[in-house]
């Protein structure tokens, strides 16, 4: 399993909302709005923090490239390279890693292209309410 660290994504946040922060990763120009009640943390300077979303439904994919969309929002899809697995959750990196919460029921897992693997791709349509917790 990988670790708090290897899960942490880097970047900036660059405004604070209440209730929710506006998070840069670092090579990217994602704006990611994200929840996160009473941040504390630096604003416009380097941290590192854990993304968190609740996958509505995944789908194995046989090609394609590492986004989140919209680029400017709250994410709703995240399609990466799975980076670890376990039965309750995964982490895909895209941009950044984002802890995925996998969904209970079964029927939201379309592996038409194969199981979730480390190392394949997964795209993820997330519920509302990505998170952000600084490391």
């Amino acid at each position: 399993m990988t670790t708090a660290i290897e899960m942490a994504t880097s970047g900036k946040v660059t405004q604070v909302r209440e209730g929710l922060v506006v998070f840069s990763p670092t090579g990217t120009r994602y704006e990611l709005h994200l929840v996160c009640p009473g941040y504390s943390g630096p604003v416009n300077k380097p941290v590192s923090g854990v993304i968190r979303i609740k996958a509505r439904k995944i789908y194995t994919v046989p090609s394609g490239g590492l986004f989140v969309t919209p680029i400017f929002g709250q994410p709703t899809i995240v399609q990466g390279r799975v980076r670890s697995l376990d039965e309750k959750s995964m982490v895909i990196h895209a941009g950044g890693n984002f802890v995925v919460d996998l969904p209970e029921d079964s029927s939201a897992l379309d592996l038409v292209n194969g199981g979730l693997t480390v190392n394949h791709l997964a795209n993820v349509v997330a519920a509302p309410g990505a998170t952000f917790e600084l490391r």
